[in-house]
């Protein structure tokens, strides 16, 4: 998603043979349609993560929003400026923009000339209370049903990250991207000697609007060494020219649970 408010109603970025594109949407007030901008920032960051979290507690695609939401928000201390009320705000309006976008994921396959479009949208249905007594109507979020192939992957594949790495990294889009891509990479690394990655392709991923690639690898450099304070179990290594990830434990430690009377 942009870090930035960007111009316009669509979003795409480029990595390798896949891209991605973000298209603004609209959401229906019982009157009439009304134009959503595309997400950005922070704050539908917190809001996936908050809303995968709890598909993943819950096991199921269904989530109430709108309590829990405000809960999340709490515990992670968003509202250091201002107080709750306009925080919540913009969190609504970030959750409206987020739920009305479309998303459209694309790979093309060298080798059979193929290119696959998918449909990404990670919420199939979004229902919210309208609030008609202010002077501007705004949607409270409620209930949600997430795309039953974005339900099935988070089963399948979801870290947890660590609730006080997300508090302290909430000022800025490029430490919380950097920081869940090194969550979920990091722990699917198997190769004892790491895997490389050069700065062309984190520039690929992380800083196409940067003109620049100097400033952009000291903005990102300055960004990790955020994350790795929140992360210390991060195993990675600055070489001349790229980046080396190594076999690092996921932020969150596995539980384990034992029932009585099984093999440990």
């Amino acid at each position: 998603m942009p870090r930035r408010k960007c111009e316009g109603g669509i979003f795409e970025r480029k990595s390798g043979n896949a891209s991605i594109r973000l298209e603004s949407g609209a959401i229906y007030n019982g009157q009439e349609w009304v134009s959503q901008p595309l997400p950005y920032g922070t704050h539908p960051r917190l809001i996936m993560v908050h809303i995968s979290s709890e598909a993943v507690r819950t096991q199921s695609p269904h989530i109430e929003v709108g309590a829990t939401l405000r809960q999340f928000l709490d515990r992670l201390g968003v509202y250091p400026n201002g107080g709750p009320r306009g925080g919540y705000t913009m969190f609504r309006k970030q959750m409206a923009a987020l739920a009305a976008c479309r998303m459209s994921l694309g790979i093309a396959h060298s080798h059979d000339h193929v290119a696959q479009i998918t449909n990404a949208n990670p919420i199939e249905r979004f229902d919210a209370w309208i609030d008609n007594e202010s002077n501007q109507q705004t949607f409270w979020p409620g209930y949600l049903e997430l795309n039953p192939r974005f339900f099935e992957t988070l089963s399948k594949c979801a870290v947890p990250l660590d609730p006080r790495a997300l508090s302290a990294l909430k000022h800025s889009s490029l430490v919380f991207d950097i920081y869940s891509w090194l969550a979920h990479r990091l722990c699917r690394v198997n190769k004892v000697g790491g895997i490389k990655i050069s700065w062309v392709q984190i520039k690929e991923q992380f800083g196409q609007e940067y003109q620049s690639s100097k400033d952009f690898k000291k903005k990102f450099l300055g960004a990790l060494r955020q994350v790795r304070s929140v992360y210390p179990d991060a195993r990675l290594e600055v070489v001349p020219g790229s980046l080396i990830l190594y076999p690092s434990l996921p932020p969150v430690p596995k539980i384990r649970v034992l029932i009585p009377g099984a093999p440990k």
